[in-house]
């Protein structure tokens, strides 16, 4: 007759279960989980060098023990159907073996149990199934001297938690699964990123960029510091971003941020982190760029707008590489590369006490200036057509620029650069409704101010001749009003009789008047 369950043992399962529930939930280390189990079976349960083995092909080996060392678990690999671990992971049914001293397939390979009385011992062993699946053998021996349990029971109880161990397994394998594909897409777009901030793929036919490029190649694998200057919309972060992923750091992070766009009051949080309560609304520990960006660059752009009072600080962190999150005292280090950049006139704000002299010189390590694009106009057509190609391909049409739209693109100044380039390439492309877009179609700014400069430029053009003109009528004028006579033609004009004589030879009044101009 079976024996019954005292009261106490039942309120003791419950609570194994409980705390065995809970421990699979804890984390998704799945073998600290697994050894947790099986330290609660033996201090709840009395059951001792409990084991979790998984099958893999034609094998089945231990991954998780208590009561049992390294070197034992080592060893504790089975073929299928080997020993009683072997024979449950093949054939998925559970096996008691109620005294190991008298069991034959009780193969010891661990060798975990040779100082024991083996005559002392039982062994219980389940399968771990999910559904029909069979994933390992979960394994406990019970000591002969817990009285009142039975092994139906032991049994049942163990099964349970397989089921929950089992449920784990897989819930852990899908895990797995979906962070090696992550991992997998995570270096696809890696290497996507890294192909298409490479120079090479950047454009710019003019020498200035060409300078730009080259700078660019000779920097990269370096640790120096760089200071990108420009105007705003030059492509500054595009280049920021071909120098981390030409460096060895591309496989780390890249990390902007821009110095002018956050509240002075957060800067220091935003840049270096808070510890939780620091101050009002710091709910909980928050990490900074600075150290997120461990391992790889910081791209700080607009770093003139940076306030005098933050200065010191980074000036720390760009020289120690170590800083202080807000509100903490713990000395956190990175290796950070810092790629700052700027719009302003940096060594203006330096003369003026705005920016650090110290810092200005540690950002300034290799300066790069990226041009403005009215000064590399030779780059606009090619800008146009690459910009024309990305966008008709991103709204499914098949528009061109006629060669009169470039004219206008080619006399604009282009305040905004590169930026503005492609907003208006990418404003002319979404609104086109014909195949070829016209001077009518490009925004009336541009026009306008496209036909200014046309205008200011041909004045420009104009005026040398004008004035040379001017002055030949002068002279011919005080030539005709003192009767030919140079010295009293220059003494109306106040100049020398010397420099009235180079000015007729230089107009050659004389041909043109059929007669020579001497006295």
């Amino acid at each position: 007759m079976e024996k019954r369950m005292p009261q106490d043992y039942k309120t003791t399962e419950i609570t194994a279960l409980y705390e065995i529930s809970k421990l699979l939930g804890s984390s998704i280390n799945l073998n600290a989980n697994l050894r947790g189990v099986l330290r609660v079976l033996s201090e709840y349960l009395d059951m001792r060098r409990g084991t979790v083995a998984l099958r893999s092909g034609s094998e089945v080996a231990i991954i998780a023990a208590y009561g049992m060392s390294a070197d034992e678990i080592g060893r504790g690999t089975y073929r299928l159907g080997e020993g009683i671990i072997g024979r449950v992971a093949k054939n998925g049914s559970p096996i008691v073996i109620p005294d190991i001293g008298t069991e034959p397939l009780f193969l010891n390979k661990t060798g975990a149990r040779a100082n024991l009385k083996k005559e002392n011992v039982a062994f219980l062993c389940v399968p771990i199934k999910f559904k029909t699946e069979i994933l390992g053998v979960l394994s406990a021996d019970r000591l002969f001297d817990v009285k009142g349990v039975s092994f139906e029971e032991d049994i049942k109880l163990l099964k349970i938690i397989a089921s929950l161990i089992a449920q784990s397994i897989k819930l852990h394998r899908e895990l797995e699964r979906e962070r090696e594909a992550f991992q997998e897409e995570r270096e696809h777009l890696r290497h996507q990123l890294k192909g298409r901030y490479r120079i090479e793929n950047m454009i710019g036919q003019s020498d200035q960029m060409q300078e730009v490029f080259e700078t660019v190649h000779r920097v990269s694998p370096s640790r120096a510091n760089v200071l990108l200057r420009g105007e705003s919309g030059t492509g500054k972060e595009l280049i920021a971003k071909a120098i981390h992923y030409m460096s060895p750091r591309a496989r780390g992070p890249f990390i902007k941020f821009n110095c002018a766009s956050i509240p002075e009051g957060l800067l220091e949080s935003e840049l270096f982190g808070h510890e939780k309560g620091s101050f009002t609304g710091a709910s909980s520990l928050r990490k900074g760029r600075f150290e997120l960006a461990d391992g790889g660059t910081i791209f700080l752009d607009e770093i003139g707008d940076l306030p005098v009072t933050l200065q010191p600080k980074i000036l720390r962190a760009l020289q120690e590489r170590e800083f202080e999150r807000v509100g903490g005292e713990k000395t956190i280090s990175v290796n950070v590369r810092v790629v700052a950049a700027t719009s302003r006139d940096l060594e203006e704000y330096v003369r003026t006490r705005r920016f650090r002299e110290d810092l200005y010189y540690r950002l300034n390590v290799v300066p790069v200036f990226i041009p403005p694009l009215r000064d590399r106009k030779e780059d606009i057509p090619i800008l146009a057509e690459y910009f024309m190609k990305k966008y008709n391909e991103e709204n499914g049409k098949e528009a061109s620029i006629s060669p009169e739209v470039l004219r206008v693109f080619d006399t604009y100044t282009w305040p905004g650069n590169v930026r503005e380039l492609e907003n208006t390439i990418e404003r002319l492309v979404v609104m086109s409704t014909v195949k070829t877009i016209q001077v009518r179609d490009i925004p009336a700014q541009i026009r306008d101010m496209s036909h200014k400069a046309v205008q200011s430029a041909r004045a420009a053009d104009a005026l040398p001749s004008t004035v040379a003109d001017m002055e030949k009528q002068r002279i011919i004028d005080a030539l005709e009003s003192s009767g030919g006579n140079q010295t009293r033609a220059a003494r109306l004009l106040g100049i020398t009789p010397r420099q009235i004589g180079y000015k007729i030879k230089k107009y050659a009044i004389g041909e043109q008047r059929g007669r020579s101009p001497l006295s």
